[in-house]
């Protein structure tokens, strides 16, 4: 079964494929790996980390569609996370294989900006988060830009029928309705 955590940066995608790992014991990959050794590694390719995530999405569409078929026909369990997938996208995947994945979205259509500012200045990893280098001013664009990316998360979603849960004032709840619908509810397909 492959498990695609797809949503908004911040948004919690990373803290459930983690839960996955931990509780399910199952292996995680996250989009922004392949997204930084196109980066860094590959630049010719046109995918790089200064795209907005739907346009490396669309870039990265085909790779990632090759990659998740491999897995199925591999019968790995696997759980796939970031920015990079749109709903639209991934619901062709699970047409294509039905019972074979379980996908959301994550997401903040209506944020507080300033508390989620305080959130990702109390909650980063000043040596692994990248937005913990950047000023307040710079952060708080990033926060609108991700609000704008959730609105059309959360209408894509709604359009394909793939679940979407929106963090933006109940993080916990959002993200531990998130986490049962991808052990709990039925396979999308």
């Amino acid at each position: 079964m492959l498990y695609l955590i797809g949503g908004a940066s911040r948004s919690g995608k990373t803290l459930l494929a983690e839960r996955m790992r931990a509780e399910r014991g199952l292996s995680t990959l996250s989009l922004d790996w392949l997204v930084m050794g196109f980066t860094n590694g590959m630049p010719q390719v046109g995918i790089h980390d200064k795209l907005f995530p739907d346009d490396i999405a669309v870039r990265l569409w085909r790779f990632l569609t090759a990659m998740c078929e491999n897995m199925l026909w591999a019968d790995l369990d696997q759980v796939i996370e970031g920015e990079a997938m749109l709903p639209s996208r991934i619901r062709e995947l699970t047409k294509a294989h039905p019972g074979g994945i379980r996908a959301c979205f994550l997401g903040y259509t209506d944020v507080d900006i300033h508390a989620k500012l305080r959130e990702i200045r109390n909650y980063s990893d000043p040596r692994t988060d990248w937005l913990a280098k950047e000023s307040d001013a710079y952060v708080r664009d990033h926060i609108r830009n991700m609000t704008a990316f959730s609105r059309q998360l959360a209408a894509e979603c709604e359009a394909s029928g793939l679940p979407y849960f929106d963090t933006s004032t109940d993080f916990i709840g959002a993200t531990e309705a998130a986490w049962r619908s991808l052990g709990d509810g039925d396979p999308a397909s």
